[in-house]
């Protein structure tokens, strides 16, 4: 009788705490800080203009891409704050100066979003040492940088959360892109790492691994009819996806409703994966 007395009482005490602790409130960024590389364009943009939607105010490393009026006016119109800096993020100390930067801008930062990346696409044998070197220093060294800059802030402050851009070539090898398939299986390893460390620091790291989006960067691949309808057919939903399909993850897993998944690559592709 004393167990089942016990699990009674357990089950009460749970009753309780999910009533009294959890609320919607948990999937609002009010009050945060969220520093967006590259967010100033594509999917980065769409992160940006929906992580201030959910009420936060948005720093952003252009990475020589210098058209933010249109993202500057989303955002205020939301009324949200929103700050652009012109950087390289592959020059050293570059990483630690954003950081920095943002802090005096907007006074603490909560958020980092490892957005920036760039593909360069030719078959294996053709492959260029100058596209291995700039794809890996901008999609897996810069994100290193500013991963271990922004965590030396979220240890002081006891919190922070970290969320990476993965890919589909996380998990797979994929066709003519072999410098960015090895920059997104290091973005998955270093997802990995950091959470096993930062996790101590009430520090979440996660990673997005999109799937088929249709971007800038996939046109290419949308336009050849055989590659398209190969990718199309494993699928299950049908179809790529919208970048707006991408935004819900990046909220949630800055949120504090995610605070206790870390470590995650999560894919978001329509079942791709499954087939």
């Amino acid at each position: 009788m004393s167990e089942i007395h016990e699990t009674e009482k357990e089950i009460k005490q749970h009753e309780e705490e999910l009533k009294n602790n959890f609320s919607m409130d948990k999937f609002s960024l009010k009050g945060k800080v969220a520093v967006i590389t590259g967010g100033n364009t594509g999917l980065g943009q769409g992160y940006a203009i929906a992580m201030a939607k959910a009420g936060a105010d948005i720093f952003i490393p252009t990475f020589g891409k210098k058209e933010w009026k249109n993202t500057q006016e989303i955002i205020e119109s939301v009324g949200q704050k929103v700050e652009f800096l012109d950087c390289d993020l592959t020059k050293p100390g570059e990483p630690e100066k954003v950081i920095e930067e943002a802090i005096a801008r907007m006074g603490h930062i909560d958020i980092l979003v490892n957005n920036a990346g760039m593909i360069k696409r030719n078959p294996i044998l053709e492959s260029k040492d100058e596209d291995w070197d700039k794809v890996i220093a901008i999609n897996l060294s810069a994100v290193y940088h500013m991963s271990l800059a922004a965590s030396k802030v979220f240890a002081k402050q006891n919190s922070g959360r970290i969320i990476n851009i993965g890919s589909m070539l996380s998990f797979q090898g994929g066709k003519f892109i072999p410098s960015y398939t090895a920059s997104k299986h290091g973005v998955a390893g270093l997802t990995k790492a950091f959470a096993s460390e930062m996790g101590a620091y009430n520090v979440t790291v996660n990673a997005i691994a999109p799937g088929y989006i249709k971007t800038e960067n996939t046109a290419p691949i949308r336009a050849q009819k055989e590659r398209n309808e190969e990718i199309l057919s494993r699928i299950p939903m049908g179809h790529w996806a919208d970048p707006y399909e991408l935004m819900g993850p990046a909220v949630f897993l800055a949120s504090d409703a995610a605070a206790y998944i870390n470590g995650a690559i999560i894919p978001v592709d329509g079942g791709y994966l499954v087939r």
